[in-house]
């Protein structure tokens, strides 16, 4: 009888399961120009503090370009531009410190680009994405995972990690109270064009 109820269990299990292995789209599918939109999308950071909250902050401002191929996701090209100006806290202080010359220099500074030159597949469902980071006037090269969160008509979805040294950019004002890894947390909402 054990065995039996196992063997059942597993049998639910599957059938449960299946919907989900469904779900992830082919490439042919999804293949396609997409625009980043703003409505569903979320574009986070947050550094860590010792002994305090730390800083946690999102964008209001950014759009970007998914560029996916029919034939490999290793040829795929995205490029976000984030509005540095848009920076929020929800503390005012904050806020003007961040946009200031010791941090993103909004005055002078417009635009924080990413430009892919590498996707790698890594899951079903999952990809790295290695690509240049430009702000201040400085380009390193940074990596992102990404996990294709829902694929719907012509909307993909993307949620999005990172760690990004703020040094290299200029930006690290107030090391070692303040970390100098900005943790990014990022939801991709995009239409197809």
């Amino acid at each position: 009888m054990k065995t039996a109820a196992r063997i059942a269990i597993v049998a639910v299990l599957l059938v449960l399961a299946a919907p989900l292995r469904a779900a992830v789209p082919s490439l042919s599918e999804v293949a396609g120009r997409y625009a980043v939109v703003a409505s569903g999308s979320r574009l986070a950071f947050t550094v860590t503090a010792v002994g305090g909250p730390g800083i946690r902050g999102r964008f209001a401002r950014f759009d970007g370009t998914i560029d996916i191929p029919a034939d490999s996701v290793d040829r795929a090209r995205v490029t976000i531009t984030i509005y540095p100006d848009s920076v929020t806290t929800g503390q005012k202080r904050i806020d003007d410190f961040l946009k200031s010359d010791a941090v993103f220099d909004t005055a002078n500074e417009q635009a924080i680009i990413f430009r892919s030159t590498r996707v790698r597949r890594t899951g079903e469902d999952t990809a790295t994405i290695e690509g240049n980071l430009t702000a201040r006037g400085r380009t390193f090269e940074e990596t992102f995972h990404v996990r294709l969160a829902e694929a719907q008509g012509g909307n993909l979805h993307f949620h999005v990690q990172g760690k990004v040294f703020r040094s290299r950019y200029g930006m690290d004002v107030g090391t070692p109270i303040y970390s100098n890894v900005v943790d990014f947390d990022m939801d991709l909402a995009s239409r197809r064009r």
